[in-house]
């Protein structure tokens, strides 16, 4: 994508209607996305990956496109729902089961997830609002909810060789 459609998605991500067109262009993001084993998500607009976690009720592995910021060898994810008043599945589903699979440029990686709060927290908040300036305004609109950040970290056989 060019710099200038980038910059106009990343100001559009500040306006109510991509608050509401986003969730819709949620399931087509999760096909291209299990369809390139996570090598094209969000149309390469942002860095972007699709995570699969366990459904908390089912049991069965649920998948959602998210972007993320890199953290050292970790990822960090934003659960903003597009500024909805609760909280994504996907944040439930990792309260309850921080084990997770993170699909990447054509990888998947076993992750396991940490809630981040205080100093970390804001650290990581400050990283991911370079990349989307838009979690602050959703994070405006999202009324009392507190947003959760988490830290995805790969597990110890999946890291990096240095």
């Amino acid at each position: 994508m060019t710099g200038v459609f980038r910059e106009f998605v990343r100001r559009a991500g500040h306006t109510r209607l991509m608050s509401r067109l986003g969730p819709l262009w949620a399931p087509v993001d999760r096909l291209i996305g299990r369809l390139t084993r996570g090598r094209v998500v969000a149309l390469g607009i942002v860095p972007s990956v699709l995570l699969t976690t366990t459904g908390r009720t089912t049991g069965r592995p649920r998948r959602s496109a998210l972007l993320y910021v890199a953290d050292g060898d970790a990822f960090v994810v934003i659960g903003s729902n597009w500024c909805r008043t609760v909280h994504p599945a996907w944040v439930r589903n990792l309260l309850a089961d921080p084990r997770a699979t993170v699909t990447t440029g054509g990888e998947s990686l076993p992750v396991r997830a940490h809630l981040v709060t205080g100093p970390d927290r804001t650290r990581l908040w400050d990283l991911a609002t370079r990349v989307w300036p838009a979690y602050d305004t959703y994070a405006r609109r999202a009324g009392d909810r507190d947003i959760r950040v988490f830290r995805l970290e790969r597990l110890p056989d999946h890291l990096p060789s240095a």
